[in-house]
């Protein structure tokens, strides 16, 4: 995965690289699915929902430049494999999952593994987690058609929002940062994610 799927295809952070070497994928997903576990794929994870294929997992936590004791909000918390990795890097981690049972599960299966430093709570990621602003690094794993106001008001000074924006036929991956000049955006490639559900489908 980590020659073939990561490096092999531009992921160049040596402790991203490495963080993804420990976390075992395969206790985020089915015992059936277990065989795909490091396939370079989305795998369904119930509820409509999927774990991302670990390129995009990588790629995503590599522009987030995590270091230690970062501060991330991750909207779209899902299996919580996208959390284990931000927490190997170091950071302190709030996730939000919308669906309360994958919820209750990532925040089981986060607590088995011997995670500690984050919460998983079960609410809409669209007003954020203003509480616990300001964050350096916003991740989310769901698509909106437009980017929730309140998201950028929660970003740290040099903060980073990395996300999927865009109707599911023409998704983008995004790179936000907080400047002294305001929000810069930088449009990167083309992407392929579960849109963003609750108040987000309302107002896109």
């Amino acid at each position: 995965m980590t020659i073939d799927h990561l490096w092999g295809r531009g992921v160049r952070d040596r402790r991203v690289l490495d963080a993804m070497l420990r976390v075992p994928r395969e206790q985020f997903i089915s015992h059936e699915a277990a065989l795909d576990a490091y396939a370079d794929n989305p795998i369904g994870i119930g509820q409509g929902q999927t774990i991302s294929q670990p390129f995009m997992v990588a790629k995503m936590t590599e522009l987030a430049e995590i270091g230690p004791d970062s501060r991330v909000l991750e909207i779209g918390g899902g299996s919580g494999y996208q959390t284990a990795v931000l927490l190997e890097l170091g950071a302190r981690v709030w996730s939000i999952e919308i669906i309360a049972e994958l919820a209750r599960a990532a925040e089981a299966r986060l607590r088995r593994l011997g995670y500690t430093r984050f919460e998983v709570l079960n609410r809409d990621g669209y007003g954020g987690l203003p509480e616990h602003a300001p964050y350096d690094a916003i991740i989310m794993a769901a698509a909106p058609c437009e980017i929730p106001p309140p998201l950028f008001d929660q970003l740290a000074p040099a903060g980073r929002l990395i996300t999927p924006l865009g109707p599911p036929n023409a998704q983008r991956l995004h790179l936000y940062q907080r400047t002294p000049n305001g929000i810069a955006d930088q449009p990167l490639f083309s992407v392929r994610f579960v849109p963003m559900t609750g108040r987000a489908m309302e107002t896109g």
